[in-house]
């Protein structure tokens, strides 16, 4: 290799390696070597199998070099260990030289951020709809429930038996529950209070309450960064999206289990499109069962709930609070794990923020 063409190679944002055909690494580049966090003078002359890819893709690897096709994988999920986990396109291109033997140029992609932004669009874009969904549906519901519960009380009005009038209490009743539901899904009607705010008041109204009201078998520990700056959202707010976050982390792990609360700051981090210098993560972790499947898709809408006795308003209306002051929650979950995270942004003034490239 000349030094022109290691020139281009080190310069490249993507992760380049050459393997010959036992799968010993011959070559990898600057790329490669920061996303698996290894030495090129450490790895090269090695077996990448059991070492930097797994039994699945090493053998995905010597079928390329038998066939002499290329190979190419989509949004593949690489576990590099000590909890690291980064999802790649991948390309494998088989070369041969001139002795007759065969090489193998792997060319991997990161895409997490990619993903991460597409995921993040979507989520904006389903609380969007369900909130204008949601709103013209009450407004539909809430006109005639207020002629019917004044028709109600005028007939109560005119009964002089008591026992008819109890059907009259039912109606009412009824409506006001109903009445309220709606208030419910609707979320807050009135614009964020914003000022600044320590995160970490937020977060500990939340645990004090929370705590009050779990067993004594379930642990709630807290692991935050205290040199988070002030951040302009709404503090009320804030603590009410938390709560429910909080409360259904304590609803998963049931009578025995492990919460989690974490801050962190995130440097350069974009929420949607938008780039943001400084952003706050909060992050609710629970070791609870996990989210079905069967939920995952439509976690955030109104009235999908997976407990008999829930309403399925908690997620949306904590999402379309964080939304209102500029953040937003995503989540992540599997048996004995789940995440959601709360992502405020972080600026000296309430509009620095810039369109991400």
């Amino acid at each position: 290799m000349d030094k022109l063409q290691q020139r281009i190679l080190e310069n490249m944002h993507t992760a380049v390696l050459l393997l010959d055909e036992s799968l010993r690494l011959r070559y990898i580049n600057a790329a490669g070597e920061m996303m698996f966090a290894i030495s090129a003078q450490r790895f090269v002359g090695q077996a990448i199998r059991h070492t930097l890819f797994d039994q699945e893709l090493a053998n995905a690897l010597e079928q390329v070099l038998a066939s002499g096709s290329p190979f190419t994988e989509r949004e593949l999920v690489l576990d590099l260990g000590y909890r690291r986990r980064v999802t790649v396109d991948l390309t494998a291109l088989p070369l041969q030289e001139d002795d007759g033997s065969t090489e193998l140029l792997v060319e991997m992609k990161q895409v997490d951020r990619q993903l991460r932004i597409t995921r993040e669009e979507g989520l904006l874009a389903q609380s969007s709809a369900t909130r204008a969904l949601v709103r013209g549906l009450a407004h539909e519901i809430k006109n005639p429930l207020g002629g019917l519960r004044g028709a109600a009380q005028l007939l109560e009005r005119e009964l002089h038996n008591e026992e008819l009038k109890e059907y009259t209490h039912v109606i009412i009743s009824e409506a006001d529950r109903l009445q309220a539901l709606m208030n419910r899904m609707l979320g807050p009607s009135a614009l964020p209070h914003k000022r600044m705010i320590n995160v970490h008041e937020a977060i500990e109204r939340v645990r004090q309450v929370v705590s009050a009201e779990l067993p004594a078998t379930v642990q709630l520990s807290r692991d935050y960064d205290p040199s988070i700056p002030e951040l302009h959202a709404d503090l009320d707010q804030l603590i009410q999206a938390l709560m429910n976050l909080v409360r259904n982390a304590a609803q998963a792990v049931g009578e025995k289990g492990q919460i989690t609360l974490r801050s962190r700051t995130l440097r350069q981090y974009t929420i949607g499109h938008t780039l943001h210098k400084l952003v706050a993560r909060v992050d609710v972790i629970d070791d609870g069962p996990g989210i079905t499947h069967e939920m995952r898709e439509n976690l955030f809408l109104p009235m999908v709930t997976g407990r008999a006795e829930g309403t399925g308003l908690g997620l949306p209306i904590a999402q379309s609070l964080i939304n209102a002051n500029g953040g937003l929650i995503e989540w992540e979950s599997q048996p004995g794990k789940t995440e959601f995270t709360v992502l405020l942004p972080i600026n000296s003034t309430p509009n620095e923020t810039e369109k991400a490239p």
